[in-house]
């Protein structure tokens, strides 16, 4: 039996065992191999898939961030990934923070793709092995590691640029000044897609990155809207929340100074604090405010 003969009933082997938990490959020469992804610079050979693989044929938008990220931009990034579901399949990996705001949102409607830097067999956290088998149920699990690889030094890097070249577009929606978040928005920005940010106040270090993204020509994101009319799409706007009189003057004062302690809160009011407190998670309910650790409030621009 020649060597190629061996390889080949070697590679049967093993497709013949993913097929039976599920799992598929993805030849960078089958017709549904996405055509972005195939563009980039060596793009994946194969892809293991586990899921929807339809999913692959959609409209694609990558949301990222670092895993330790602010409750605002956590709470904002879950409402942007919900939101884009209606036009795209949302982009993401399987960590904390970031990634985790860009899989709540877009989960419920199964239009969810996680890139993972190990094997469908494996599971990087292990703590997340539950979310991994529920994203497997309702999305698509996608590597170019084998199924039983393991997280190697150079694996996220290799998965970042998958992230990225799969996009149209990229949200970064927190990083660090060294954050491995930039390398995913640096492989876009070099592959021509759009990349947006979050605007931070000077001197927060969970924000330096995005910051950084901005001065060198990466779009600045608010609010959905901003990527949304890059994209020149026009969605029906959501009906305004109805508000009590308390909670209009609350959400002015935090709309005027971004986030304030719930003790400034009750001055700047003139309600008693545990009034205060009853409105503000009122708002939270309402998707308008979180809760931002020590007492204090930020509001949650949509």
């Amino acid at each position: 039996m020649s060597e190629r003969s061996g390889r080949e009933r070697e590679l049967d082997g093993v497709l013949s065992k993913m097929d039976k938990r599920g799992q598929s490959a993805m030849f960078v020469t089958d017709e549904d191999y996405p055509v972005n992804l195939k563009s980039i610079p060596e793009p994946p050979l194969v892809l293991f898939l586990q899921g929807n693989r339809s999913l692959m044929r959609e409209r694609k938008f990558c949301i990222v961030g670092s895993r330790i990220t602010p409750p605002w931009a956590e709470k904002l990034g879950m409402h942007i990934s919900e939101t884009l579901t209606k036009r795209f399949a949302i982009v993401t990996g399987l960590a904390e923070g970031g990634d985790r705001a860009a899989i709540e949102g877009a989960l419920p409607s199964g239009k969810l793709i996680s890139v993972l830097p190990n094997g469908l067999d494996e599971c990087y956290p292990a703590a997340h092995a539950n979310l991994k088998k529920k994203i497997a149920e309702e999305g698509l699990l996608v590597t170019e590691c084998a199924p039983n690889e393991k997280v190697k030094k150079y694996s996220f890097h290799a998965r970042n640029r998958i992230l990225a070249g799969l996009a149209e577009g990229v949200l970064v929606i927190s990083a660090g000044k060294r954050s491995g978040t930039l390398i995913t928005a640096n492989d876009a920005l070099d592959y021509g897609r759009e990349v947006f940010a979050f605007p931070y106040n000077p001197g927060l270090s969970q924000g330096e990155g995005c910051n950084g993204l901005i001065k060198k020509g990466a779009c600045l994101a608010s609010g959905v809207e901003d990527i949304l009319e890059s994209f020149g799409i026009n969605l029906e706007k959501e009906a305004e929340v109805p508000l009590t009189d308390e909670e209009e003057t609350l959400f002015a004062i935090l709309k005027e100074c971004g986030e304030a302690h719930l003790l400034l809160l009750a001055e700047r009011s003139g309600m008693q604090v545990f009034e205060v407190a009853a409105h503000l998670s009122s708002l939270e309910l309402k998707n308008l405010a979180v809760k931002s650790g020590g007492n204090r409030y930020s509001l949650v621009n949509k």
